[in-house]
């Protein structure tokens, strides 16, 4: 059944002129200055159709990978979309909590989706749940919304021949050193990892990303796809965020995002946070969260409401991690909403920078 959420239901439909942005999960102040000038140096070329070539050899190098093991999309999104149109699965089976993208693009395409939820609140994968028989899985690492790390032990026990195992890592380069990412590992039968530039690099409107997996599986994603799929601007990126020296920044954004996120689970009230969080975001438990969703939002405030994903409920928000003066001002006002402060303030607005705002 797929009444019971609403799966095209994403952060940026939270948001609003005038709220402070938690709801989408893009890190703040980007693109860099030096991407921004790439991008817009790509327009002198646009005149030319777009060669995916230079970009999917910067992605094949980077991970170690041979070239026909990569496919350049038009964000991950459409990366489940074309395996979607590829495959013939008999059992797909979908991890939730996750993003929804994948589940909603299996069904479009006519296959049947089953859903396995794992148990909260520490919503960890336990690889013996996933039937023996599901020839399609699909989970993300780091886990959207929930913001769990799996051990990369655990979801490499999933491969096995005949299935094709999708392991969506758009938040992997949030994670320092990507510690449990599978992106070069060529040895696990059927294993695709989705990757996406959205996040660490703020290109949601340039739509990159790219997908790593056995060259039979991305050839047969590749004639899915239209000509001349990404555009030449997104290539430029694409090409350019793999470089040694870029993927040496979205480590140090990782670091720093630790401190970061440290220092927003020290603001909030307690016992709200759910599970233990590892990336730019922290999934939140609150009562009467329909209702404390709507005062945030009273006081300038934008989350991500949680019941649009399988296996959790209106009391769910997720929240993205920025400065630690932006998270106590956002805690500060969710202290007050819970203990039943409900009017409208803007003291602790005054204390959010202004790029938030």
């Amino acid at each position: 059944m797929t009444e019971d959420v609403d799966l095209d239901h994403h952060g940026d439909l939270d948001l609003a002129p005038g709220l402070v942005d938690l709801a989408v999960n893009v890190r703040a102040g980007t693109p860099p200055p030096w991407l921004r000038e790439v991008l817009a140096a790509s327009l002198a070329d646009v005149a030319a159709y777009p060669d995916l070539r230079p970009a999917r050899a910067a992605v094949a190098a980077a991970h170690g990978r041979d070239p026909a093991e990569v496919l350049p999309t038009a964000g991950a999104a459409e990366a489940f979309v074309l395996l979607a149109r590829a495959l013939r699965p008999r059992r797909a089976v979908v991890v939730h909590p996750s993003f929804t993208e994948p589940e909603a693009a299996l069904r479009a395409a006519g296959h049947p989706v089953e859903r396995l939820l794992l148990a909260p609140p520490a919503h960890r994968l336990d690889p013996a749940a996933v039937p023996d028989d599901a020839d399609l899985v699909v989970l993300g690492n780091p886990t959207n919304p929930t913001s769990v790390l799996h051990p990369h032990r655990d979801v490499a026990a999933l491969a096995r021949p005949g299935r094709v195992l999708v392991v969506d890592e758009a938040f992997a380069d949030t994670v320092p050193g990507e510690p449990e990412s599978l992106a070069a590992r060529t040895d696990l039968p059927g294993l695709v990892v989705v990757r996406s530039l959205t996040k660490t690099w703020g290109l949601a409107g340039v739509r990159v990303g790219y997908a790593l997996g056995p060259a039979p599986v991305v050839a047969a994603m590749a004639a899915a796809q239209p000509h001349w799929p990404l555009s030449t601007p997104a290539l430029a990126a694409l090409a350019a965020c793999t470089t040694p020296q870029a993927r040496a920044e979205a480590g140090a954004a990782a670091r720093g995002l630790v401190a970061h996120r440290a220092a927003l689970l020290a603001a909030l009230p307690p016992g709200l946070v759910v599970g233990e969080p590892r990336s730019s975001f922290v999934l939140l438990r609150v009562p009467g969260g329909a209702r404390v969703r709507a005062a945030l939002r009273e006081r300038g405030w934008a989350v991500r409401r949680g019941d649009t994903f399988p296996g959790l409920s209106p009391d769910h928000l997720r929240v993205a991690v920025r400065d630690p003066a932006t998270s106590r001002a956002f805690a500060a006002d969710l202290t007050a909403i819970l203990d039943g402060d409900m009017p409208t303030t803007t003291s602790q607005q005054a204390a959010v920078p202004e790029e938030h705002r």
